[in-house]
């Protein structure tokens, strides 16, 4: 007896509709890999920057769109998920994401100081390393104590588009007696704004605002009920862009693989360390954070990770996490449907300071680099190298190559020159892809896990709720994709 097969309209329409979105996106991947091969290979000659500058343009545009959109968001989600909780309940959720991110982290530097001594990748030595770019001089105090500069920022209008950063001046060589520089700890200090956004003085300052707002009750309603309406509207318009996303994915994808100056390059040393450090983001990734996620919640997160597929690629595209987080609170909200106060809370903060795959990419740099020089780490310099890779990952920028910056601290732990840091740079711009898109897993997991712990807090919250906080919908980015179908 033959079955029938269904062929109702409408659960078809349903079907390509709930689909439609991640094939298009792997297939702007996909294409982009293709046109970018087809393009690298249709002549001898190299490719100009210019060339590819033109070969890239529509991304380019799609990213500066998708860029546009951060500061309302972090601002607008922040004040309004912290100012829509009371404060004991602000204080849990807060913890619990602190706790997480920290406990993630850790884990992510064990696990590439394992890799990394376990694999040894930089045996021999750096002979057919290529070295590329420059190293700028710091001084390791310097940038740690940039980190609480930038949280409190004394003008919230630079903070948008410049960030901190503390310079030290090295001597003119006609002013040294015996032409012998003088240690760093001597050098002129000064202060410079570098053309980079101030996302943890934004953080910071949202944060206090939302919990200023949450003891205000009535007064505080009419500026609380703006930054939702902002919120609000942010994600319309991320809800838009979402749906072009496939083509600027598409030529971001192509004009990065053209502009790939050697493949013979992952073949050799600095292969063994690519190769290294992508299979600790991905153990890290889908075996380490799944298992967390699972333990704690008590289901299983197949499901989960597959609606943020569109996050992931988004991340890989644009190496930013920050660039990424309106298509993360989309996934989250819409997808996963985690409850928008904990997404909006979480997530900016997560943005910030919750770096997984840079905390494992900076131990496993900076023991490949000491065994590519030959030598020897103590168990104490290795311990050393565990505690500032943490730290360094936390103060990193949510923005394309940040780690190459804090990378200079963990040098400094075992007492390499920050110059041997050109020697990863030839692969740093694909491997920044990898730990980006891990940055944004772990973020994404972290909601999800903070989001089950607080189910009955909120719902008690919901029950207590006097009129006076409403609980936000997570329907309006919905409605927004649905009526972009019709």
């Amino acid at each position: 007896m033959s079955r029938k097969i269904s062929c109702n309209p409408k659960a078809i329409k349903d079907a390509v509709n709930a689909n439609l979105l991640p094939i298009l996106t792997v297939s702007g991947v996909t294409g982009g890999v293709v046109l970018g091969l087809i393009l690298r290979y249709s002549r001898e000659e190299p490719w100009t920057k210019r060339e590819i500058m033109y070969v890239g343009y529509i991304g380019e545009l799609f990213l500066r769109a998708l860029k546009a959109l951060i500061i309302p968001l972090i601002v607008s989600s922040l004040v309004s998920a912290i100012g829509s909780l009371d404060l004991t309940l602000s204080k849990k959720i807060g913890l619990r994401a602190i706790c997480y991110y920290l406990t993630t982290t850790v884990l992510a530097v064990v696990l590439g100081i394992i890799l990394v001594v376990t694999i040894h990748p930089g045996k021999g030595s750096d002979e057919g390393i290529k070295k590329a770019g420059e190293a700028r001089s710091v001084y390791t105090p310097d940038l740690l104590m940039d980190l609480p500069r930038n949280f409190f920022p004394p003008n919230l209008i630079q903070a948008c588009f410049e960030t901190h950063k503390t310079v030290i001046v090295e001597p003119n060589m006609e002013d040294l007696v015996n032409d012998t520089l003088p240690p760093k700890s001597d050098w002129d200090i000064k202060s410079e704004y570098a053309r980079a956004m101030n996302i943890m003085g934004l953080v910071s300052f949202a944060t206090v605002l939302g919990l200023a707002l949450s003891t205000l009750d009535a007064r505080g309603k009419p500026l609380l009920e703006f930054f939702q309406s902002l919120s609000d509207a942010s994600m319309v318009i991320t809800s838009w862009l979402i749906w072009i996303s496939p083509i600027g994915i598409l030529f971001l994808v192509a004009s990065m693989m053209i502009e790939m100056e050697d493949f013979s390059v992952m073949l050799g040393q600095l292969g063994m360390y690519f190769g290294t450090v992508v299979l600790g983001i991905f153990i890290h990734g889908f075996i380490v954070l799944p298992v967390l996620y699972t333990v704690f919640t008590r289901k299983l997160p197949f499901r989960f990770l597959a609606n943020m597929g569109q996050a992931y690629i988004t991340a890989f595209a644009t190496a930013s996490s920050s660039g990424t987080l309106p298509v993360t609170f989309q996934c989250l909200e819409e997808k996963n449907h985690i409850d928008r106060r904990v997404t909006r809370f979480v997530i900016p903060i997560g943005a910030t300071i919750n770096m997984d795959g840079t905390a494992l990419y900076e131990a496993v740099a900076a023991i490949f680099i000491a065994q590519v020089r030959g030598i020897a780490l103590s168990i104490g310099q290795v311990v050393a190298i565990s505690i500032t890779a943490t730290a360094a990952a936390i103060g990193a920028a949510g923005i394309p190559q940040a780690g190459l910056v804090t990378m200079v601290m963990v040098l400094d732990v075992v007492g390499l020159p920050a110059e041997d840091m050109t020697l990863i740079i030839a692969v740093d711009w694909l491997l920044d892809r990898f730990r980006t898109m891990i940055n944004v897993l772990g973020d994404s997991i972290g909601a999800g896990l903070v989001y089950e712990l607080s189910k009955k807090e909120l719902e008690q919250l919901n029950v207590n709720a006097n009129g006076d906080v409403d609980r936000p919908s997570n329907e309006i980015g919905l409605d927004a994709v649905e009526s972009s179908k019709m």
